[in-house]
């Protein structure tokens, strides 16, 4: 009886493991592809510099802040239930993403794929251990997962130019609607329902808190004119967003059962691997939104020669991971992580030093490129494993749940930082002393939108100029925070140079 159910429990694995994997991909492509075509957004739709960035940040935002969420809905429910539903939704807003007619409503479907993917994220875990938890079948369950979700990031940008290219902008998004119907096919055949109702409880009030305080945080950076009496939206939301953090870590401190336990933050490996996660999106992947603006208005590259450039900035990640992860057993978590942090700060001072050299060649920012790309495949594996085998067993759900909020929370934030620096770095170098404020403050976003024709009398040759060096301050940011938190990351490890075994769990 068990030989012959035998090949059919072999194929609804199979077909378990290829939604997931499928349902991975459509996530990384959401985060790679669109940067790409922001440039071709700004023109069609139109959008301004605030709403591309908005178009971005709507999607990281609305998984952040729906990731526990999902998660306790998907131990109450059932797994499968929430990852088909997710699969459902995502398709569904990504349809509406390509029919939007203007700039708020792609932001709108935009948010609700962002809730969407975190359905799906946050189900994809605890579907594969679920479904493989045999040694040699799950690594391989694992590592293709790995490979799909890394596969979307590193060629989005290329899918991206390619599909706006030929089938136009919509059909970034509209592409999905096809994938999310295989998908739900496989799902629906091939996953075996599971739950934990137990493991249900819904942390409301530290979600509420945490969500309002990023969200506060992200407007008040994004809307960039400063906190003072002629900004009073600023201002409430600036308090608004203080008063959210200060009650979030007393609601989390004073619940049985928090989203953030902060006593697993004295467990230094777990802490260093915590920093090192939110160093990534400091530097290499907020960066991600704002270099195609680089490689097209700065550089002058077509949208597919762009787009081809980009592959040197997202695709080393997909080949360093079997380096990292011997070094990793060698030499432990307190030197790789560092080190993989200091090599993406390298690599954006080698862009910095390009654009300071030879701003109008492509080939001179390639190095830069390529370092940044191997830090981050330094990086990122030793992080996962590390954060997930620094605490019990019982708290790796918690300690995931962190590393991903940890990313995507810094990832938004600084999206906004960076749009931030280029902003104010293109106004102080414009060469317009009477112009009002708030004509200035368009202008600048404009230019950094990649709109030079809009520079008007300020003249191209002024707004290239500015553009360069606003630029340069972004790279700058980003070679010092990579920096900055590699050292903070490398004290909280301390002298220690291997962790324990424990440390080198396969994801």
């Amino acid at each position: 009886m068990n030989q012959t159910r035998h090949p059919e429990h072999a194929a609804r694995n199979l077909a378990a493991l290829l939604s997931v994997c499928l349902s991975a991909t459509m996530l990384g492509l959401e985060i790679s592809s669109i940067p790409a075509i922001l440039p071709d957004l700004e023109r069609i739709l139109p959008a301004d510099f605030r709403q591309l960035q908005w178009i971005v940040n709507a999607y990281t935002l609305a998984m952040a802040t729906g990731l526990m969420a999902c998660g306790a809905l998907a131990d109450r429910f059932g797994r499968k239930r929430i990852f088909m539903i997710g699969i459902a939704v995502f398709g569904m807003a990504s349809l509406l993403c390509g029919l939007a007619r203007n700039a708020p409503e792609l932001i709108g479907a935009r948010f609700l794929q962002g809730v969407s993917g975190a359905a799906m994220l946050t189900c994809q875990i605890a579907v594969l251990s679920h479904q493989f938890r045999h040694g040699a079948q799950r690594s391989r369950a694992f590592a293709a997962w790995g490979i799909t979700f890394g596969a979307g990031l590193g060629f989005g940008p290329l899918v991206g130019v390619l599909i706006a290219a030929l089938a136009g902008w919509s059909w970034v998004f509209l592409i999905h609607l096809a994938l999310a119907g295989v998908t739900f096919g496989l799902a629906g055949w091939g996953i075996v329902e599971s739950a934990n109702p137990a493991m249900s409880r819904l942390d409301l009030p530290g979600m509420a808190t945490l969500s309002l305080a990023v969200f506060a945080l992200v407007e008040v950076i994004i809307d960039g004119r400063g906190l003072g009496a002629d900004n009073p939206l600023g201002l409430m939301l600036a308090a608004l967003g203080l008063l959210a953090i200060v009650s979030f870590v007393i609601v989390e401190n004073r619940s049985a059962r928090p989203m953030f336990d902060f006593r697993v933050f004295r467990v230094r490996p777990f802490l260093g691997a915590l920093i090192g996660s939110a160093g990534m999106n400091f530097s290499f992947w907020p960066f991600v939104i704002y270099l195609p603006i680089h490689l097209q208005a700065v550089l002058g590259l077509d949208a597919k020669a762009a787009g081809a450039m980009l592959l040197a900035y997202t695709l080393p990640p997909l080949v360093v991971p079997p380096l990292a992860e011997r070094l990793l057993a060698r030499h432990g978590a307190g030197t790789v992580i560092p080190l993989g942090l200091a090599t993406i700060g390298t690599g954006f001072a080698l862009m910095l030093l390009a654009a300071y050299i030879r701003a109008d060649n492509w080939q001179a920012l390639l190095p830069g490129c390529l370092l940044a790309g191997v830090g981050l495949g330094l990086t990122n594996t030793p992080v996962t494993n590390t954060s997930t085998g620094a605490l019990p067993p019982e708290q790796a759900g918690m300690a995931s749940a962190m590393d991903t909020s940890a990313r995507i929370m810094s990832l938004s934030i600084n999206i906004a930082v960076m749009g931030l620096i280029l902003v104010h770095g293109i106004r102080s170098r414009l060469p317009v002393h009477d112009t009002p404020a708030p004509e200035l403050d368009h202008l600048a976003r404009s230019i950094a939108g990649g709109d030079l024709p809009a520079a008007g009398r300020v003249g191209w040759t002024e707004a290239h100029a500015a553009l360069l060096a606003g630029f340069e301050d972004v790279m700058l940011y980003g070679a010092i925070c990579a920096w900055a938190m590699g050292l903070i990351s490398l004290l909280v490890f301390g002298r220690k140079t291997k962790e324990p075994e424990a440390m080198c769990v396969p994801a």
